[in-house]
């Protein structure tokens, strides 16, 4: 398997792109052939989630030797990394709506899925790359990702990881989760600025001649572990064909049968992932992409036209508080058919206006799989109030979102008759403040007090991992602004030079 640019015809090795997660000419890397239909029921039933990982993984890192790619699924996904042994366990809400729980990794969030394993497939890519500088990773974080890749890299040989997060548009957990990180090759800093701007920054870094040659120099390497990068992305596809084979295991669905997905978006690699396990074979009919106020998706897939020039809003969903999807560019490659230049002309009316729009044709073909829709605050509060009290299932407000979208399409009559899976992203008590307020109970400065109420009216036991936090000093409390970001990674890689 070979990838390339979705700007150009440049091509390059799994090894290559995992450790360099952006294209030389700014493009994201995608498969040269794309595995279509290679998936069946009959050849996945009853597998384990550790081997339906490998079924999916093996098409897209041929580098590794089956032997090799098995080890490290092996070390990814055990009870030392997931709190549930079945790594994505479904639960049934009613006959035709399912909820498939992606939060039991060490950081309580979906991103733990891909960012267990993308540790060790940078490290065998590294060895088989022959890279000997020292890998400093930079990445933006809307919340979850920050921790999540924290925590897969913390102490990981030869490997530095810095993460930039929006200062007030994280919440109080995520940022208690970042700020007191363990780890001698962690660097946190919040920035006085949106998600945006973070991310903007770190594309501009990956290319900027300067700051590539300066980290060069001083045994740098830069790469990332946003789901930009193909380590991260890839991996993600196994959790929609495990819950596809899943559904049809529990006789959910028949063999033959489609279920829709209803998934909460924000930089858009979650949703793309369904699409490619879509594409390689499970029967998963319908993505409907779940936006909040932030709905510059949920417009796309009505309108055609992506447009940013609009208010930017700090939700009750602050992961999905984003206006520049970074993965949506490789969505964009599979709209024009693989025409990269036209890529790039979209690419460049996005940096220069703000704006783009795919032709009649194009908005026609992507409707046949995708569609969105959008909920407020007020609804999301209202729909985490109304599942617990109706199902004693409690909500976090990112899935909050996704169910909310459900319902308003079921209730217009869009949901076709299909079953129905709500991917819900994230533990409920890493939002504290939104879960209190949507239950009623006082609120407070002090996340954990919070916490304390809700689990007292739940009966839902604080997870380990946010208990532990309570007694961790911070270790990183600087706020910087968005210009110092690029002074911010030079003075780290300073810092990792002198250790070398």
């Amino acid at each position: 398997m070979k990838f390339r640019s979705t700007r150009s015809q440049e091509t390059v090795t799994p090894s290559y792109a995992l450790l360099h997660g952006l294209a030389r000419d700014g493009g994201l890397y995608v498969p040269e052939e794309f595995p279509e239909q290679v998936l069946s029921y009959t050849d996945l039933k009853e597998k384990s989630y550790q081997e339906i990982a490998d079924a999916v993984l093996a098409y897209f890192f041929t580098n590794f030797t089956p032997k090799v790619r098995q080890k490290m699924i092996d070390a990814a996904y055990n009870d030392q990394t997931f709190r549930d042994d079945r790594i994505v366990p479904l639960h049934s809400i009613d006959t035709d709506l399912s909820v498939a729980e992606l939060y039991h990794g060490r950081t309580l969030a979906f991103k733990d899925l891909a960012l267990s394993l993308f540790p060790y497939l940078l490290t065998a890519a590294k060895i088989q790359e022959e890279e000997k500088r020292d890998i400093l990773i930079l990445t933006a974080t809307s919340g979850d990702t920050g921790k999540a890749a924290l925590e897969g890299f913390k102490d990981v040989n030869g490997t530095n990881i810095m993460v930039f997060y929006p200062s007030d548009g994280v919440s109080p957990m995520q940022k208690q989760q970042m700020q007191k990180q363990e780890g001698k090759n962690v660097r946190v800093s919040a920035i006085h600025g949106n998600f945006d701007d973070a991310q903007s920054f770190l594309k501009r870094v990956f290319t900027s001649e300067e700051v590539n040659t300066y980290a060069h120099d001083h045994g740098v390497l830069f790469s990332s572990a946003n789901s930009i990068n193909i380590g991260r992305l890839f991996p993600q596809i196994a959790y929609y064909v495990s819950t596809w084979v899943r559904l049809v295991d529990n006789c959910v669905i028949a063999p033959d049968e489609s279920f829709d997905v209803v998934v909460p978006t924000g930089n858009f690699g979650n949703i793309l992932a369904g699409w490619f396990a879509k594409k390689m074979g499970a029967h998963i009919g319908r993505l409907i992409c779940a936006s909040n106020r932030n709905k510059v998706l949920a417009d796309f897939f009505e309108t055609g036209v992506y447009d940013m020039n609009r208010d930017f809003y700090t939700t009750d969903s602050p992961s999905m508080d984003i206006l520049l999807s970074s993965n949506f560019e490789r969505f964009l490659f599979y709209v024009a058919k693989g025409d990269c230049q036209r890529v790039a002309q979209w690419e460049k009316d996005l940096q220069e206006t703000g704006k783009m729009a795919v032709n009649a044709d194009e908005l026609a073909w992507l409707q046949e799989d995708f569609c969105g829709g959008w909920i407020d605050d007020d609804e999301t509060e209202a729909v985490i109030n109304h599942v617990y009290n109706d199902f004693g299932y409690l909500l976090d407000p990112h899935t909050a979102v996704a169910y909310g979208v459900y319902l308003n399409r079921h209730k217009q009559g869009m949901d076709q008759g299909r079953h129905t899976v709500i991917m819900s992203t994230a533990h409920p008590y890493k939002f504290p403040p939104v879960i209190c307020k949507a239950l009623a109970l006082p609120s407070s400065d002090d996340p954990f007090a919070m916490l304390q109420s809700i689990s007292s009216l739940t009966g839902i036991a604080l997870p380990e991992p946010l208990a532990a936090l309570q007694q961790k000093p911070v270790r990183f409390a600087d706020s910087i602004e968005k210009e110092d970001m690029k002074q911010a990674v030079l003075s780290f890689i300073d810092d990792i030079s002198k250790k070398q």
